[in-house]
């Protein structure tokens, strides 16, 4: 296998101010089948671990914890930060400033428990089970700092600027020059003059530059280390007496790592994704929700995308991505099945099975099952082509069910929009 920086990835491509863009636009796009977030106090007990200062901070899942937070952490105000994992929580009200354990336990009681709604997880929003209550900072200056995966240059970029905040995906569109970046070599590793040159671009002086080479050279090993797409740490502020913290962020682990990122595999929220992608996962079905009406189900990642831009250029609308993967059988694409038709929205179902690997006999089997098993009351369009494509279509014409068969891809594209318009 390639090294990580070099294996491919839908929608990840373009120089590195292209990757940074996106990301700052959302930060979330990577989401279903290429990463798994880690939750802000998770990403933060991650830097400590390798020696990065974090403001101190408690969990809680209970409003009656805040007094007991409030006493640990001391001081005379607290910030209570919804942990979700969607950017924009601070201008959706998910991030809260907090003068008095009253007020603190007031807005505990008003986050946890409901569904926080920003401009990034629209508009069913992510379930608040968690909250972290941090300390306060005298805040002198808040900067950007990121680490991606630059796919153009194959090697990991660096991104920063000294415009932080909330508003840094406006700077990012309207201002790109404020916008510094690096890209490290994967064989001498990321050097300390490339630490200073971002250090001295974010207007950094003294005894700061080293700081923030250390903090960066710490954040470029957990990148490595912990096999991320993403470390983003907006805002890194600069408080008034010199240090330099974190006050958020972001961590996304490469799913194709997982297996040798355990302990952060076991972090894992799937209540914050989509159920019936949480479910999908449970049965290693790669499966996106979207909004359209037309269901998909499809053997092989790059065949599925074209298959969801035929139902779209045939006016229809697909309702999600769904690959059942080259070695499917009849019991995950009965699954899968029962996975697509969870979702109320689909008024009609396309199969496009091309058979390589899998074979279309027993892909017809596991059709024939679902659509028995699990009552199928929508419109089913199926093309099989490859192997076994002619035992399949026999299987299907025989199975005295109701299966629209199609010739070929467009055809088949056609009448899954016709049927999920009447």
């Amino acid at each position: 296998m390639p090294p990580f920086w070099k294996r491919p990835r839908c929608y990840r491509k373009g120089a590195a101010v292209a990757t940074a863009r996106r990301f700052l636009q959302n930060p979330t796009f990577d989401q279903g089948g290429t990463t798994m977030n880690l939750h802000e106090y998770q990403a933060k007990a991650v830097l400590r671990e390798h020696g990065i200062a974090t403001p101190r901070g408690v969990v809680i899942e209970d409003a009656a914890r805040c007094a007991d937070a409030a006493r640990d952490l001391g001081g005379a105000a607290w910030v209570a930060k919804a942990q979700v994992h969607a950017g924009g929580r601070g201008k959706a009200g998910g991030v809260k400033l907090c003068r008095s354990v009253d007020e603190l336990t007031a807005a505990a009681r008003d986050l946890l428990g409901g569904r926080l709604v920003t401009h990034q997880n629209a508009p069913d929003g992510q379930p608040v089970n968690a909250l972290l209550i941090e300390e306060t900072l005298p805040i002198a200056r808040e900067l950007y700092l990121s680490l991606t995966v630059d796919r153009a240059a194959e090697r990991v970029g660096i991104v920063a600027s000294a415009a932080g905040g909330m508003d840094i995906e406006t700077v990012a569109a309207e201002t790109p020059d404020r916008i510094l970046r690096e890209t490290v070599h994967p064989v001498a590793g990321l050097m300390d003059y490339q630490g200073r040159n971002l250090a001295f671009g974010l207007g950094l002086a003294g005894e700061q530059v080293g700081t923030f080479v250390k903090l960066l050279k710490g954040c470029y090993l957990i990148f490595l280390e912990r096999d991320l797409a993403l470390l983003e740490i907006n805002p890194l502020v600069v408080t008034e007496d010199g240090r330099l913290l974190p006050l958020d962020c972001k961590m996304g682990v490469d799913d194709n790592a997982l297996y040798r990122q355990k302990a952060l595999a076991e972090q894992a929220d799937l209540t914050q994704i989509d159920a019936k992608e949480a479910e999908a996962h449970a049965h290693h079905v790669n499966y996106i929700a979207l909004s359209g009406n037309i269901g998909c189900m499809v053997n092989g990642a790059g065949l599925a995308m074209a298959t969801m831009d035929l139902i779209k250029l045939c006016g229809g609308q697909p309702a999600n991505f769904l690959d059942v993967g080259g070695g499917a059988t009849a019991d995950s694409v009965a699954e899968a099945f029962r996975i697509i038709l969870a979702d109320a929205n689909v008024r009609a179902v396309l199969i496009n099975i091309f058979g390589g690997i899998v074979r279309c006999d027993l892909i017809a089997e596991g059709i024939i099952q679902a659509v028995r098993a699990v009552g199928v009351k929508v419109p089913v369009v199926v093309r099989l082509e490859g192997t076994n494509a002619e035992q399949g279509r026999a299987l299907l014409a025989n199975s005295g069910l109701a299966i629209i068969a199609a010739n070929d891809l467009t055809e088949a594209a056609r009448r899954a929009v016709e049927e999920a318009a009447k």
